[in-house]
């Protein structure tokens, strides 16, 4: 079983997914899809253990999408 990254309490900025899919104009299910398949690297998590997304995660996935349009 993987380690869980754990959110400091004294960090300024974080993210919820919902905040992330209307961002990006993706659902929760292709997000997390992402993160499963390892195209972009999981979330720091809080005491609830709900996905906190940091802006590196952010420019990480701006990155995945850039790239994925180039393709396309």
């Amino acid at each position: 079983m993987k380690k869980s990254k754990t959110v400091p309490e004294n960090k300024k900025k974080w993210y919820k997914t919902n905040q992330i899919c209307d961002l990006f104009d993706v659902s929760r299910a292709t997000l997390f899809r992402w993160e499963r398949e390892g195209l972009i690297s999981g979330p720091p998590r809080d005491w609830r253990n709900w996905r906190l997304y940091t802006p590196e995660n952010v420019k990480e996935i701006k990155k995945f999408i850039r790239a994925r349009k180039a393709v396309l």
